[in-house]
């Protein structure tokens, strides 16, 4: 039941970028036939969906090698292709490998940062697991408030200062979730542009912090992404990987944008692993991404 409701909420996010796809100028998936002209519509097409020169010709070079006979056949494909392509983004947390397990959210500002960290706090709940949430966008006292409110609504411990440095706020959150034996610690982070090197550098000092406080940490430095920023979420990825050395990503936001096939462009260009995305606004529409699921929602 939740699964089946999960991938009826993936296939109404996607909604927007899989009417890109299935335009009905082109009808592509319904010609009776196929040809040289069709091949280059679909490529248009995954451009306009924001997959990306790169990976839209990979894409239409995989179909094009299945040879499909009709335009059923050549959905299928493409689904198939897609699949192969995200198949590399699909990656499962180790949650039992530390305790705590020390996970540091990075992102642009407006990108669904500190919300994204609300929803991952109750996903880890779901998974059996004690979280306690670091505020450390101490730039940001909006920021402070509304983690301390994700917190309440998840019932989740906030360790938050006023004011102050944002690795002090993590080292006392690490010393603190020791002390409690919570499971898991999410430490947010001020967003920031990778343009800001001042802030890039302060956020690389927060990760040597927290390197001190507990030996591995952080085990976990995720770059949350706006997927209405299109290909431009690409390069945020190539910047903070630079700075931070990325294990994954959090794409939000699928459900307003018909750019969602940006997913494609980073596994072609960057696969750092995409563990989540976020297609709406309730607390449960955060999950783990899953490559097949996904291009099933795309193309539909």
């Amino acid at each position: 039941m939740v699964a089946t409701s999960w991938a009826a909420r993936l296939k109404a996010g996607l909604a927007r970028t899989r009417d890109v796809l299935n335009t009905p100028v082109s009808e592509l998936f319904t010609r009776g036939r196929i040809d040289e002209a069709l091949y280059d519509e679909l490529e248009t097409l995954l451009l306009q969906a924001d997959c990306g020169v790169a990976a839209a010709q990979a894409l239409v070079q995989e179909v094009r090698r299945k040879n499909p006979a009709d335009g059923a056949a050549l959905k299928g494909a493409l689904k198939a292709a897609i699949t192969e392509l995200l198949a590399p983004l699909e990656k499962t947390l180790d949650l039992g490998r530390s305790k705590p397990l020390v996970i540091m959210i990075a992102g642009v500002n407006g990108s669904g940062k500190t919300t994204s960290i609300g929803k991952l706090a109750r996903w880890l709940q779901s998974q059996g697991k004690s979280v306690m949430l670091a505020a450390g966008d101490t730039f940001r006292a909006a920021a402070r408030e509304q983690l301390v409110a994700w917190g309440a609504r998840n019932n989740v411990p906030v360790i938050a200062q006023d004011s102050g440095d944002p690795g002090a706020v993590v080292f006392d959150a690490l010393g603190a979730a020791r002390a409690r034996k919570i499971d898991v610690v999410i430490a947010d982070t001020a967003g920031r542009l990778p343009t800001q090197l001042h802030l890039m550098e302060e956020i690389r000092k927060v990760k040597r912090v927290a390197a001190k406080a507990l030996d591995g940490a952080p085990h976990e430095i995720v770059l949350v992404l706006d997927a209405n920023t299109g290909q431009n979420s690409l390069a945020q990825v190539q910047a903070f990987d630079g700075a931070l050395g990325l294990t994954g990503l959090i794409l939000t936001k699928l459900d307003g944008t018909a750019k969602g096939g940006v997913v494609c462009a980073i596994a072609k260009h960057k696969p750092i692993p995409l563990l989540f995305i976020g297609v709406g606004e309730g607390i449960d529409d955060l999950r783990p991404f899953a490559a097949r699921d996904f291009a099933e929602a795309l193309v539909g």
